[in-house]
């Protein structure tokens, strides 16, 4: 089977941002047990070592803050240099912020932006044109629950996962006819560190019943309800060598539950106010 011109059984070379923790560390633990090569990206490569250290021939590590364009193209380099090709490239770092939308300070805003969206933007554009070149690989943008729905003191985490989902799903169109995939995956809660990582804006007390009470909730959920960051990395390899992976990805119940509901949501208001949407294109009568 053959698939973005490439058998799937070949080794592949992935270059993975978020290396050091989370899902872009189980990610790129499951593509190495494998046999698949790994440019191991993180803003410290210490982070790395001990990977490295476990496969010295498949993973290498490599310095990349991705709120740097420059960074990114000397990482991209580093990558080439080290395995002559990029297969995969996934975009998994990320920073989370939570807080009402109003309590988010202009710098914590930008924070989320640097990170979640224009960090992306700067790793494809350093790594696109060596798939474009290969005319063969395939992107994983890494969203998440939210970037579909959102509730009180997500705002600004899903703010930039909507707007990362927006440009996949024009870029998975730009890059289809070079033979280049794309999959946005939409993990819900994993058990990893991203919630003890979480930054948090300053409270105000007229949010405290709505805000402040998602943020307790939270703190309750039992630990079944976090699903296991191997699993879902597994899921993320078997898409990547699908025949025709999909465009989106939903890592675990919660997130399967969750955009479902969103969704159908969506769809009820649609429907149940049709009626003044299309009067807005509708020609009057004439009496």
């Amino acid at each position: 089977m053959t698939k973005n011109n490439k058998t799937v059984d070949a080794v592949r070379t992935w270059f993975i941002t978020g290396s050091s923790q989370g899902l872009g560390r189980a990610i790129a633990v499951a593509a190495l047990d494998r046999g698949d090569h790994v440019a191991l990206t993180a803003r410290r490569t210490e982070s790395v070592a001990d990977l490295v250290a476990r496969y010295p021939d498949r993973a290498t590590a490599v310095q990349l803050d991705v709120r740097d364009e420059e960074s990114a193209r000397k990482a991209a380099d580093q990558a080439l240099a080290a395995f002559g090709r990029i297969d995969v490239v996934a975009n998994i770092a990320g920073y989370g912020l939570f807080g009402a939308v109003e309590e988010a300070t202009d710098a914590q805003a930008r924070a989320v932006f640097d990170t979640n969206v224009f960090g992306p933007l700067n790793v494809l554009r350093a790594t696109l044109p060596v798939l474009r070149k290969q005319r063969a690989g395939h992107i994983l943008q890494g969203s998440s629950l939210y970037g579909q729905t959102a509730h009180p003191g997500v705002g600004l985490l899903a703010a930039g996962k909507y707007a990362l989902e927006g440009l996949s799903e024009a870029l998975a169109a730009e890059l289809a006819p070079l033979g280049i995939g794309l999959t946005v995956l939409q993990p819900g809660y994993l058990a990893t560190e991203f919630l003890s990582h979480l930054a948090f804006a300053e409270p105000d007390p007229d949010y405290d019943g709505t805000v402040r009470a998602v943020q307790a909730s939270l703190g309750e959920l039992p630990p079944a309800a976090f699903a296991d960051p191997a699993r879902a990395a597994a899921a993320v390899l078997l898409a990547v060598d699908a025949e025709q992976p999909p465009l989106h990805l939903a890592l675990g119940r919660a997130a399967q539950d969750g955009l479902r509901s969103a969704l159908t949501a969506r769809l009820r208001e649609l429907d149940a106010w049709s009626e003044l949407t299309r009067a807005v294109d509708d020609s009057p009568e004439v009496s």
